[in-house]
């Protein structure tokens, strides 16, 4: 974790985003990642320990586990199905092996074939085809190796952060989240959008109280519209939403977003959807619960986030590498290992060099530790 006499060091010789230069993995979209790993996607809870199975043999590959893709309607069905595709897609994936059960509503291979038609290498087991849970871990260990082969022979490619699309969520409202870490990473926003990146934000529960202050940040009105619509969505959600909102209520309207900077907003994306504006700072709906939110950044095309953290939470994410930031004490000292920079000593300088050390392949804390977590936010309940 960061010191506070290297961050002197470093202000002294500030450089431009652009000028930092790494190694990335250019994929036919365009989009760059930094990471080059093949995504095991489980496309129902019933074949999610399959699945895991299969990424925990086969060398350079991740698994998404969780509980969706079955008795799911509508809407939510909708969102779940699109999730996962947009997260084939991140720019640190290689190619998917996607494994079913056989009789669950998002049916694997039709949704292999969608993989495949966005130039995504993929391959297709289940469980029922295969005659059960052995031999289809077995027939996809054979897969997934294939795709780790062929993802070895990528040419790695020269890149800048302004190349990339960076993620960004604030789990919390903690006095030492709004007045230390967020202005932190605002900071640091800024400079990544001056070098033309693109950033992701993440928690839209928390414009709810100040729903005309976030439009006037829109740059378009179709945007402005949009989040809208979202703060009124979210200003009657349960549980740890309505608790944000309401702490969102007692604060100002900056400091409820200083994690994001001073830009202007491009785009508002809905959850699993991928961003499409070439540059710029864009919102994506989704709740501030930290495995919620790296999901939707990650199927928005995050190739690294960034996560404010007062409580430490200390799981990261299986496609995309999470940097940790916090500016409570008591976190930075107990879970010093488990946090990648303390925004008390640090400065938005420090943010981007560690954004570089992790960009250019150095492990984040969550990394080091293999501690990852998979979550789809629902729209509603399931049958």
């Amino acid at each position: 974790m960061s010191t506070p006499e290297t961050n002197e060091t470093r202000s002294e010789h500030e450089t431009d985003p652009r000028e930092r230069r790494l190694t990335g993995y250019r994929r036919p979209d365009g989009g760059v990642g930094v990471r080059n790993r093949v995504l095991v996607a489980p496309s129902v809870i019933c074949s999610h320990i399959v699945a895991e199975r299969i990424a925990d043999a086969a060398d350079n590959a991740v698994s998404a586990p969780h509980d969706h893709g079955c008795a799911q309607i509508g809407a939510d069905h909708e969102q779940t199905e699109r999730t996962l595709l947009n997260l084939a897609q991140n720019p640190n994936v290689a190619g998917a092996t996607v494994v079913g059960l056989g009789c669950e509503h998002l049916q694997s291979a039709p949704f292999a074939a969608r993989i495949e038609d966005h130039g995504v290498p993929v391959r297709e087991t289940s469980i029922q085809d295969a005659g059960g849970s052995d031999p289809c871990t077995e027939e996809g260990i054979e897969a997934t190796n294939e795709l780790t082969a062929d993802a070895a022979t990528v040419d790695a490619t020269d890149a800048s952060l302004g190349d990339l699309t960076i993620g960004v969520v604030s789990s919390d409202l903690d006095d030492s989240t709004r007045d230390t870490a967020d202005p932190l990473v605002g900071e640091t926003v800024d400079a990544l959008l001056d070098a033309g990146a693109r950033v992701a934000v993440a928690g839209s529960e928390r414009l709810a109280p100040h729903a005309d202050a976030a439009a006037d940040r829109a740059a378009s009105e179709a945007v402005a519209d949009d989040i809208r619509a979202a703060a009124e969505r979210s200003a009657d959600r349960p549980g740890n939403v309505r608790g944000l909102v309401r702490r969102a209520a007692d604060s100002p309207f900056d400091a409820v977003v200083g994690s994001w900077g001073d830009a202007s907003v491009d785009e508002f994306v809905t959850y699993g959807e991928r961003l499409t504006i070439d540059s710029g700072l864009a919102v994506v709906d989704s709740p501030s619960r930290f495995e919620e939110a790296a999901t939707a950044l990650a199927a928005a095309g995050a190739s690294v986030i960034v996560h404010v953290t007062a409580e430490g939470i200390p799981t990261g994410h299986p496609v995309v590498p999470v940097l940790k930031v916090t500016g409570d004490e008591g976190t930075a000292e107990l879970l010093a290992d488990d946090i990648d920079v303390d925004a008390r000593s640090a400065s938005a300088e420090t943010v981007l060099d560690e954004l570089h050390r992790v960009a250019d392949g150095g492990e984040t804390a969550t990394e080091r530790h293999g501690l990852t977590k998979f979550a789809i936010n629902r729209v509603g309940p399931s049958l």
